[in-house]
């Protein structure tokens, strides 16, 4: 039977353990409260961005700028990004199923598909699986626009030199700390807007200056620098 010694022992233990995890909780909600700060501070502007590209891109030849390159689907580029931490229920599990999926159905269609795994818990995942083409292990930890662009950007180079056709990024969107929601996003060629289900069957159109070519060749990497940018936002609130 323990003595008074024990007990009081005992109470001072689980005193700092709740002080501790007390700390740790304060510590999470502040980095969430960041986190979803800078994705809704970023997502109009991509999103806005992204509409306007889109619709300008639908009016320009293919072959306006090398990032509008379609061609025939025989190379592609999967960009899984996951968390570093496992303590998060099925997000990773979402992303890494959905990821698998998608490299399943291009496979089967005969393309050959290589991967990049941007945080642990994917190339923990795929590198007993599959080969791994570039991994980056700890990025979220303290990540900002420079690092999302460079991945663009690399993205970008193997894109215009024809080293892949296509390039799909799995990410989880941020709907509410509880319930993000998985997707599957084509970065690259660059999508262009469809024209909508109008009785003009026209696109929304906007005043441009500098004229459309110049706006393409000065925007579209922004654009995709962005598109990346945000879905690393995405994935960081959702986590």
């Amino acid at each position: 039977m323990p003595n008074t010694r024990d007990i009081r022992r005992r109470i001072r233990s689980v005193q700092n353990t709740r002080q501790l995890t007390k700390a740790m909780k304060m510590v999470s909600a502040a980095r969430l409260r960041r986190a979803q700060q800078a994705m809704v501070n970023a997502r109009p502007y991509a999103q806005k961005m992204a509409d306007v590209l889109h619709s300008l891109a639908a009016r320009a030849s293919p072959l306006a700028h090398p990032l509008l390159a379609e061609r025939e689907l025989r190379r592609s580029e999967v960009v899984a990004l996951t968390g570093d931490r496992g303590m998060c229920g099925s997000f990773n599990a979402n992303i890494i199923r959905r990821a698998a999926g998608v490299i399943a159905e291009e496979e089967a269609a005969h393309r050959e598909m290589s991967l990049q795994c941007v945080g642990r818990k994917g190339r923990d995942y795929f590198r007993r699986r599959r080969p791994i083409r570039r991994e980056r292990v700890d990025f979220f930890r303290s990540f900002g626009y420079a690092a999302a662009a460079a991945i663009a950007r690399e993205l970008m180079d193997r894109f215009v030199q024809e080293e892949i056709d296509s390039v799909v990024v799995v990410y989880n969107e941020f709907k509410s700390a509880l319930q993000p929601r998985v997707v599957v996003e084509r970065l690259l060629p660059v999508p262009r807007a469809e024209v909508q289900a109008q009785p003009q069957g026209t696109l929304e159109d906007y005043i441009y200056e500098p004229p459309g070519p110049e706006l393409l060749e000065e925007l579209l990497p922004r654009h995709v620098e962005w598109q990346v940018y945000r879905a690393c936002l995405e994935s960081a609130a959702a986590e």
